[in-house]
């Protein structure tokens, strides 16, 4: 170290190093959090949560929400009520386009879409009386992973993760796996918002070789080490000259600091190849199509993750798959293909934790924005599509705190309006919570003048759903 300059002159340079560099930190993935694990409001009935989110709106009447009137009626016009739906006057309804059939021993009404998913059906609660505020897939998606329709609230994630704090030592409390297709909007979807950025999530890429840049020291272990004491020095020196440090800098400090024992800790996880060749099959990896084995990689990072004490995993869509479930025309085909990448690696996830008693205490949520209508969006042909849906559609739970082969809510005849026990995105959250020991009504944090909560003012637990 040059000695020449004073102390509190290198502290001031790393002031203003950390200043400008906080607001790219998020990039680079390392985010901080808080490694010491916290008391929950009361006994939560699962652990952590792994999160699959399916953006773009998976169309339920193709897959978990069976109307047979739509079987009796496809082709035919229906004069519907005034709703959001961009189409209007009398459009043809469409049949479901996968058969549907009674699974398991519970009979839950499934389709053909998700096969493999089929097989864990007395397993799965289904909510198929979904509602949420927006049509359209920006505020949506923002709106399903924050309770609102504008960036710059936290995600359900960072609020498990604030509420909860991190069981591991050495892994954040929340980690999104961005397997290459990621919601509209991107990563603002999943940020903290207000919350202290430690709470960010730690986005790992990965549809790519590197999940994490940077993640290879570029020293040894050693000088590592004294790096990383003489930045400690400069923060305490930091502290004391300025009497504290606001958020935005305390969250800087925290990501490199997290980042240095990620380096040995992320591998481990990442690392398949203490895996046996079975649950490697089970999970679709190393099948000829690469989507599936990639999604089906992410997937078993997930349990790996939970299994080290992390909160909160999210995984996106996987590079390979057409895009987003957002399918105006052509949709038999897209959300075949869709499907396809998916189902497999959602399976093997359902029946890994299941057969190593992980299920019980953790909560799987498969979710979409909203569902999609009844009726078709042009002729009703091979290129078939449907509308978007925000006043019904169909989420997917499993494991820690919910019922097994359970059916919750009911939409009319023609799967487009909630007509029994609606559950809104704010219900979900305040449900999701309350698994996890929190009560959404508590968890707070003070900003712009006021207490702010995932749910805000809405939001009832859904106790019908829990076992």
């Amino acid at each position: 170290m040059n000695t020449d300059y004073p102390i509190s002159q290198t502290v001031k340079s790393r002031r203003a190093m950390l200043a400008q560099m906080a607001g790219g930190l998020g990039a680079v993935a390392a985010q901080a959090v808080a490694s010491d694990g916290k008391s929950p409001h009361h006994k939560p009935s699962a652990d952590a949560v792994i999160f699959i989110y399916l953006a773009g709106g998976l169309s339920h009447v193709d897959s978990f929400d069976y109307k047979p009137e739509l079987i009796k009626r496809h082709g035919q016009q229906v004069a519907l009520e005034a709703t959001s739906f961009r189409q209007k006057g009398a459009p043809k309804l469409v049949k479901p386009l996968w058969e549907f059939k009674k699974r398991g021993e519970s009979g839950l009404w499934m389709s053909d879409l998700f096969p493999n998913l089929a097989e864990c059906a007395d397993d799965l609660t289904i909510v198929r009386s979904m509602t949420a505020n927006f049509p359209e897939h920006a505020q949506a998606n923002l709106f399903f992973h924050s309770g609102m329709g504008l960036p710059g609230f936290p995600s359900l994630g960072c609020w498990a993760s604030y509420g909860l704090g991190s069981e591991s030592q050495d892994l954040p409390g929340f980690v999104v796996l961005d397997n290459g297709v990621a919601p509209l909007n991107g990563d603002r979807n999943f940020l903290s918002g207000y919350l202290p950025s430690k709470y960010d999530p730690s986005i790992w890429r990965a549809s790519r070789s590197n999940l994490l840049p940077n993640l290879e020291p570029g020293v040894s272990s050693q000088r590592q080490e004294r790096q990383l004491d003489l930045l400690k020095r400069f923060d305490g020196h930091l502290r004391r000259e300025f009497g504290g440090l606001n958020d935005q800098v305390e969250g800087s400090i925290a990501a490199m600091e997290q980042a240095f024992v990620m380096q040995s800790a992320v591998p481990s996880v990442t690392n398949l190849d203490g895996e046996t060749s079975a649950t490697r099959s089970l999970y679709g990896i190393g099948h000829q199509d690469e989507a599936i084995s990639r999604f089906g990689k992410s997937c078993l990072m997930a349990r790996r993750l939970v299994e080290k004490g992390v909160r909160f995993v999210e995984l996106t869509m996987p590079k390979g798959a057409p895009s987003h479930w957002d399918q105006h025309v052509r949709l038999p085909g897209l959300h075949q293909r869709n499907a396809e990448c998916i189902d497999t690696g959602i399976s093997g996830l359902l029946k890994d934790l299941k057969s190593r008693g992980m299920l019980d205490r953790t909560l799987v949520l498969i979710g979409t924005e909203f569902g999609r209508t009844s009726f078709a969006q042009g002729d009703i042909t091979a290129s078939v599509g449907r509308d978007h849906n925000n006043t019904a559609f169909s989420v997917v739970m499993a494991g820690g705190g919910v019922k097994s082969g359970y059916a919750h809510g009911e939409t009319d005849e023609f799967g487009s309006k909630v007509v029994r026990d609606e559950v809104h995105v704010h219900d979900l959250h305040a449900t999701i919570l309350h698994i996890l020991g929190l009560d959404h009504e508590e968890l707070t944090f003070r900003f712009g003048g006021r207490d702010m909560s995932l749910t805000d003012v809405h939001g009832h637990v859904v106790k019908d759903i829990l076992a």
